[in-house]
């Protein structure tokens, strides 16, 4: 179980922007944000995304420029959740890195879909359960 994740972005408004309409048909929103110093004293800015009141998807401009991309699933309850997201990420700006649709290679009723977000990130809905 991932707990939360990271990700350092090289435009944070634009970023905060995409992650918005991205995952909010998977049900999240920002929960918290606040400006933060760097160690080597820049200032920026931090954001938690999540569902159900607990940010689990950080993005930050502090750090990294984007440049070591991740790949990041977030669980989707259902089918059309996945179709959503995929929508919307392309929408907000992603690029297609798979559409919507069956990954038999990974299990029988794996479910997912891939976008490449604004930084370079792999974002990833899925769903494991039938139909």
């Amino acid at each position: 179980m991932i707990d939360h994740i990271s990700l350092h972005v090289s435009d944070y408004a634009k970023s905060r922007s995409f992650y918005l309409a991205a995952l909010a048909p998977l049900g999240y929103s920002m929960i918290m944000e606040f400006p933060a110093p760097a160690p080597d004293g820049r200032s920026g800015t931090v954001g938690g995304l999540g569902a159900g009141g607990k940010p689990d998807v950080w993005i930050t401009d502090l750090g990294q420029d984007g440049a070591h991309a991740i790949h990041l699933a977030l669980a989707a309850s259902d089918r059309a959740k996945v179709d959503a997201f995929y929508a919307a990420a392309i929408a907000a700006g992603a690029k297609s890195n798979g559409e919507p649709g069956l990954r038999p290679q990974y299990h029988p009723n794996y479910y997912g879909a891939f976008v490449i977000d604004l930084n370079g990130h792999n974002l990833e809905a899925v769903c494991h359960t039938p139909g």
